[in-house]
């Protein structure tokens, strides 16, 4: 399952508020610091983050799912593994257990219960 992307309504909000700046003066300087090219530097800033915010997900998703997909490749490859050692020792073979499975002849086998009637 993917990682749900970002988006940023302070970002989209700064933007429409931009847009009016811009149309009062697009040098506009309000002294202190507060310049519609400051404001406009730290939008970009803030898209430019975004960015790479969305996009380290995306690696991450596919990190993740490279990592399943060889977990599945992995189980198979196990099972293949110790079927191919029951068909060459047997299944009642100490190799067998070595190589992780259950000897057959030490295998729990379910006992019915006995009714008792009264």
């Amino acid at each position: 399952m993917t990682r749900q992307k970002r988006s940023s309504s302070a970002l989209e909000k700064a933007e429409r508020r931009s847009a009016g700046l811009k149309a009062i003066n697009p040098q506009l300087d309000l002294g202190g610091g507060l310049t519609l090219e400051s404001y406009l530097l730290l939008i970009d800033t803030l898209r430019s983050h975004l960015i790479t915010y969305n996009e380290s997900l995306s690696f991450v998703d596919r990190a993740g799912s490279t990592v399943q997909d060889t977990e599945k490749q992995l189980g198979t490859l196990s099972e293949r593994m110790l079927i191919a050692v029951a068909a060459k020792y047997g299944k009642d073979s100490y190799e067998y257990e070595m190589a992780g499975g259950t000897r057959k002849s030490e295998r729990k086998r379910p006992t019915r219960k006995t009714s008792t009637v009264a």
